[in-house]
């Protein structure tokens, strides 16, 4: 295992500044789940975090809060309990730091003008068609 934990390029959170707490995992499980503590709790404080700039710290914070909590018992081992508690930090942390793109206006073309009055004469020719004759015709 590395020193950080790989969040963005620019995001690398020292695994020493991560809580890790270990508990019995509920449910079914008979003695194993008994006697093994295989649920995994991580906690990241962000404002006591070195890994954020303040404009990063400021939008995690905004998003998800000043502290992150990830719970897995989803697996029988500790270990790969773990990993998937820091998959879902990461994922978190991911979607936390997205930064949406603006969206430019754009005029629609010439051609996408052209398609669609000609789909809605053609939708109209359709539904002409559907009308009782005339006496005229």
């Amino acid at each position: 295992m590395s020193d950080d934990l790989v969040v963005t390029n620019s995001v690398r959170i020292p695994r020493h500044e991560i809580e890790v707490s270990f508990s019995a995992s509920g449910g079914p499980g008979g003695q194993h789940a008994n006697k093994a503590a295989t649920r995994v709790e991580l906690r990241l404080d962000l404002a006591s975090s070195s890994a954020f700039s303040t404009a990063q710290r400021a939008r995690v914070t905004e998003r998800l809060g000043d502290e992150i909590r990830v719970v897995v018992d989803d697996e029988r081992s500790q270990v790969r309990n773990r990993a998937l508690a820091e998959e879902r930090l990461v994922a978190r942390l991911q979607s936390a730091l997205h930064v949406q793109r603006s969206r430019r206006k754009t005029k629609p073309t010439r051609g996408s003008k052209e398609r669609r009055l000609k789909a809605k004469k053609g939708r109209s020719e359709i539904k002409r068609q559907r009308q009782r004759p005339r006496r005229d015709d």
